[in-house]
């Protein structure tokens, strides 16, 4: 096991920003784009990395929400209110991308030797430094209630604003988190709260699916009482990275990087086809 000190502060980080790439930038290169960068830090070819992502009104699911049993009228239900679906290729259940979310992908090397835990655990306390001058406490515990509930669920005053999704690829890890920076966490939740009961519509199922209170979910903004931006987010996690290893570099994708980018998005669609194909 690593200590998360050791974790979030290399000599240095590797910094890329396609939180503005717009509306027509998938999920799905996204997933891709990460497990590219898994590949080449944990082959110590890349600096561990830190990349963020912003997705236009998309709902991801896990692979699990593509087994409800009324799957297919779920999903129309949010092509209706104007989301695309795309089913991801790490765990974890569905959750809201949009606008005022940002994701965050923290990739490190080592994954053989880095404990699950670790990555989790370097993931809240990156978080924690984020937003330490808000002087407000964030917990990490399951929030039951939320969309896509977990150990590694993130809160304030027992509402959570961002829930924790790990990958490993090869001997690279890739840590994700999505903060629901504004708008409203409420009706993000709403949203999936709608997606199961149209999914399930009163159905007994061998996996768990979550019982959705909108009230457990807030956003940053809301839970701060002022309001955030993303650009007031992306600026706050640059200057965190380097006061946690000194160097930043912002090189782009390489050849071998986008190869392999190549390959994984190919894999992506190809699943996202089968598990939707009968829409």
């Amino acid at each position: 096991m690593k200590s998360t000190n050791e974790i979030l502060k290399p000599t240095q980080f590797r910094f890329i920003n396609q939180s503005e790439y717009g509306p027509q930038f998938s999920a799905m290169q996204s997933f891709a784009t990460d497990d590219a960068l898994a590949i080449s830090v944990g082959e110590h070819k890349s600096p561990p990395t830190a990349r963020l992502w912003v997705h236009h009104n998309t709902i991801v699911m896990g692979i699990a929400d593509a087994k409800l049993p009324y799957f297919n009228e779920g999903v129309a239900h949010l092509n209706d209110q104007g989301y695309r679906v795309v089913v991801r290729n790490s765990g974890g259940l569905a959750v809201v991308l949009d606008e005022g979310v940002m994701n965050i992908s923290l990739i490190f090397p080592d994954a053989k030797s880095l404990d699950i835990h670790d990555g989790y655990e370097a993931m809240v306390e990156f978080t924690k430094q984020l937003f330490k001058e808000e002087g407000k406490e964030i917990e990490a515990y399951e929030i039951t209630g939320s969309y896509c509930p977990g150990t590694y669920d993130l809160s304030i005053d027992g509402k959570k604003f961002a829930g924790i999704s790990q990958r490993r690829v090869k001997n690279g890890t890739a840590v994700q988190i999505y903060l629901c920076v504004n708008g409203s966490g409420s009706e993000r939740a709403k949203l999936i709260r709608d997606f199961y009961e149209i999914g399930l519509k009163g159905e007994e199922t061998r996996f768990t699916y979550p019982t959705i209170k909108p009230n457990t979910m807030a956003s940053l903004s809301e839970l701060f009482g002022k309001e955030l931006h993303m650009e007031d987010v992306r600026n706050r996690i640059l200057y965190l990275l380097h006061g946690l290893s000194g160097s930043v570099m912002n090189d782009p994708l390489s050849d071998e990087e986008m190869a392999s980018f190549d390959v994984r998005y190919d894999q992506m669609v190809a699943r996202n086809k089968k598990a939707l194909e009968s829409e």
